[in-house]
């Protein structure tokens, strides 16, 4: 049987933190940012963590079991 492969898209999108938690970045700021305001591109700064729904879903397309 071939080797699985990982999901080329969600490995560029999420990192692991030490404790085994995966990080993500927000959405929407990458372009078009001249309409929105200081305040909403501040706050899409800052790196989140995927949300526990999404947890088992990513952890498979990492191929982390």
């Amino acid at each position: 049987m071939p080797k699985m492969k990982t999901n080329s898209g969600a490995k560029k999108r999420f990192t692991l933190t030490g404790s085994g938690k995966i990080k993500r970045k927000h959405a929407f700021k990458s372009h078009i940012l001249t309409k929105k305001t200081k305040k909403q591109k501040r706050n899409l700064t800052h790196a989140g963590l995927v949300d526990n729904a999404n947890v088992k879903s990513v952890r498979e397309m990492l191929l982390l079991r």
